[in-house]
This record gives structure tokens, sequence and C-alpha cells, in this order.
């Protein structure tokens, strides 16, 4: 189920889970009695419940434009197919970070109660019951749609500590009880304050400002994101985890901090002011303005490999300076240009490779080349056929000095080696 034809960002109840509708989108189907039970006495666990006891009816809410609906899943499917049958992950199973495209959510109602007199039953709402329900955490789901974080071109949604405690409003809404009698009651509903413990990170980073890191000005989003995205085995995740560790500092226990990506996203839009964060590879690689900047750029006859640091860093002013003059803020930018020397310097490091395997080659044949010239002069010195070593020397195309030392030597070996009479 989707809200794509709904007004955007206003709570309310999807079409087809009205009654002027005839909840005709609402199909419920609740096991039947005698399939829901619960036996404390029985040995086994799972013979301590009916089949139909795993039944669940959930309320669904989209946080990225406040549409609600309702719904039920299939009793005779093991509950470990559950999220099979959810548009969307229960709340409890999300973090306190970002929320998983599409930002759909489920909450799982309660439908066990107890009490002395009639023991454990089971609850299972109508939709006409769960339709009130709907009406009555519309204001909690406003209040969610309106401060949950939206990050990026593409309207990421990341846990608010205001959104994440009217959820918890939601939650509350949802629990029902019943009076002696059987007759349903739902709690009023609420709107809570922030709990002093639920702390946003850009407002621990507006009082920490000596914490925040320069480079966060002109960081990708990918790099922002890594950078919020720190999980360690003990003690605090995300920025303030990362800082403090950074800083060897401590954090007091007991607080929960909403918007890491949020808080980092909004320091570098800050810093940039009026212009546009824009990935630098992606403006100098596929626009027309990046393309122009780049070639008028480029040092003539030479490659970023040949490059030093401080020619580099000038290149890379001149591409932000350009940038500039279009309303844009290239981030990543010292990053790229670094990447992209390292990959050309590369290419000339295989290169020298490449040479050096072919000298190692040729090397090789000049070896053989040579061992076997030396075996065919040697023959020919061997001859004695009156030849010069001049002569000898041109067919062989060595110095006049190397063949005559040979003969001397070849002579010499003869006399040694030629015995006594």
């Amino acid at each position: 189920m989707t809200a794509a034809n709904s007004t955007p960002r206003t709570a309310r109840i999807l079409a087809g889970y009205r009654p002027e509708d005839g909840f005709m989108a609402a199909e419920l189907n609740p096991p039947p009695a005698e399939y829901v039970w619960h036996d404390e006495h029985a040995e086994q666990q799972e013979q301590r419940y009916g089949p139909g006891a795993g039944y669940h009816q959930w309320l669904a809410v989209d946080a990225h434009d406040g549409a609600v609906w309702f719904g039920d899943t299939d009793w005779r499917t093991p509950h470990e197919d559950l999220s099979s049958q959810l548009p969307g992950p229960p709340r409890r199973t999300l973090g306190d970070g970002t929320i998983p495209a599409p930002g759909v959510m489920v909450h799982l109602l309660g439908h066990l109660t107890h009490d002395e007199q009639r023991g454990c039953s089971w609850r299972f709402f109508t939709a006409g019951e769960l339709h009130t329900l709907a009406l009555r955490i519309l204001p909690a789901v406003q209040r969610l749609v309106d401060s949950i974080h939206r990050i990026g071109p593409q309207d990421e949604l990341e846990w608010s500590a205001e959104a994440a405690t009217a959820w918890d409003d939601i939650e509350q809404t949802a629990t029902h009880t019943e009076n002696p009698s059987g007759e349903l009651l739902w709690p009023a509903p609420r709107t809570t304050p922030n709990p002093k413990w639920r702390i946003e990170v850009a407002t621990f980073l507006s009082i920490n400002p000596d914490l925040c890191d320069p480079s966060w000005a002109l960081a990708t989003d990918a790099e922002l994101d890594a950078y919020a995205d720190y999980h360690p085995e003990n003690g605090y995740g995300g920025v303030p985890g990362r800082i403090c560790r950074a800083t060897d500092q401590e954090i007091e226990d007991g607080f929960t901090f909403y918007g890491h990506r949020a808080a980092l996203y909004a320091y570098r839009a800050t810093a940039c002011g009026d212009r546009t964060p824009t990935d630098a590879r992606t403006w100098l690689e596929t626009t027309q303005d990046g393309r122009d900047t780049w070639e008028a750029a480029k040092p003539p006859g030479a490659t970023l490999a040949d490059v030093p640091d401080c020619v580099l860093a000038a290149l890379a002013e001149r591409f932000q300076n350009a940038a500039h003059d279009k309303g844009l803020a290239l981030t990543g930018l010292n990053a790229y240009m670094h990447r992209l020397r390292a990959e050309e310097r590369l290419a000339v490091d295989q290169q020298l490779i490449c040479e050096a395997q072919e000298v190692e080659r040729l090397e090789n044949i000049l070896k053989d080349s040579r061992a076997a010239r030396n075996r065919t002069v040697t023959r020919i010195l061997a001859w004695s056929d009156g030849r010069s070593d001049e002569e000898i020397a041109r067919l062989a195309s060595m110095p006049d000095a190397h063949v005559t030392n040979w003969r001397a030597r070849l002579t010499d070996e003869q006399i040694t080696t030629t015995p006594a009479p």
C-alpha cells in the first residue's frame, strides 16, 4: 500500500480504510475462537498457545507523508514469516538512526489481556474499531511527519528526538484495555514533551562547537554518512561517540542521541551558505561547466601524475572558484584530486613494470645472442685460416682489440694444454 496520490505530509487515513469507502481495502481474517487459547499447564512451550494466538493486526504509518492504514497477518502462516506479511518493519526492530525506504513502519497491536476473573482473553478488532484507533493517532502521526529529519534530495528519513517521542505516543494510544463488562477502552491521545535523555546531535554540537570537525564543511555525502555510522563495541556511537573517542572525552551514560546525519548535513549547509553542496567528481566529469573548467585548467603537456602538491592544491582552488561562480560548493574535491593523481601515478608504475619486463626479456635475448656469437668467433679463430683479427672483428661487429685478446687467450690455453714431448 502506498500513498503516492494523497496530499503530501498530512496525517490521514488512506482511502479504502474509511467507513465512507465501505472499508473495501480492509480485509481482516481473524482466526476462529476455537484456535485461540492458552494452556498455562502445558509442558511444552509450543503447546501452551493455540495456533491462532500468533495472529496480529497492525497499524501502518508512512513517515514520509503521514498516510495511515491497517491490516492483519495470516494466522495460519508460521510466526517466523511475519515480516513478509507486513508493509514495513515494526518500529521496535529499528534503531534510532536512518529509517529504511520507503519509510513505512508498523505497530503490531496487542490482543491479549488478562484479569483474575476471566484469565487470558484475546480481543481482535473490527475495521470500524481500527478506523477509530487510526483517527485517534493522527495528531501524533502529524507530529512525527513534521519533526522527522529529511536528508538530501531524496528526503531520506532519520529519527529525531521529537519524532521518536511522537511514536511512543502512537504506541501508548494504541494499547487497549477492557472494563469488567468487556467494553473496549482506548487511552486518551497524548502529546508528550521530549524527555531530557533524548538529545539532538545538532544541539550537542551547538553546545560544543569546538568539537566540530572543519572538514565536514566540504565533505561528500558518503563521507558524512560514514562519519555518522559509527558503532563501537561499547559506549556511545554516532557523531558524539566518534568525536569523544577522537578527543579522548566521555559523555555521561543515560542519553540517546538523534539526528546524526541531519546534524552533519546541516553543518555543511551552514558552511556552504547560499551555495549548493555538489560532489566534485560528478560536477567535473558529468556536467558541461565542469568539463570546460577541467579543460581550461589542465596543465598543457602534463598529466596529474607529474603535478606536485602545491600545483594540485592550486588546481583544486581554481575548480572550487569556478564552481562558486555557478552557485555551487564542490564537496570531496581535495580527496578527488589526490585520488586522480594516485590513479595516474599507479598507471605510470604499471608502465615501469612493463618496461622492466621488456628490458629483462631483451637482455636475456642479448645474453644468449652474445654467447652464440662468442662460440662462433671461437670456432673461426680455431681454424687459423690466416684471416686477420680486424676482418673477424668486422664480421662479429666487435672491436678489433676484443678479437686480438681472444686469440691470445686461445693461444695461451693451447700452449697450456699441449702435453710435453
